[in-house]
């Protein structure tokens, strides 16, 4: 099964190691923002919407930053 991430980006569910929801973390969250910063750095890092970032979805092919709430997101990975 799939996860519809934004825009045509789907990937497998058993692939989706976290999803970090960017509204409950503060501006000055420091290891998000390292973590975030990391994965740019090395290339895994990819901005599905050029709306406001609510959700970071890390998965083994790459992390991505997605316009898509972390509720909806995870009703998504719930589903059978």
């Amino acid at each position: 099964m799939y996860i519809h991430l934004g825009a045509d980006i789907m990937v497998l569910k058993r692939s989706v190691i976290s999803v970090i929801n960017l509204e409950e973390v503060p501006p000055s969250g420091r290891i998000v923002t390292e973590f975030i910063n990391r994965e740019d750095e090395i290339g895994r890092l990819q901005y599905i919407s050029d709306e406001v970032p609510k959700s970071v979805v890390v998965t083994d092919e790459g992390t991505f930053v997605t316009s898509i709430s972390a509720q909806v997101l995870a009703k998504r990975l719930a589903e059978i």
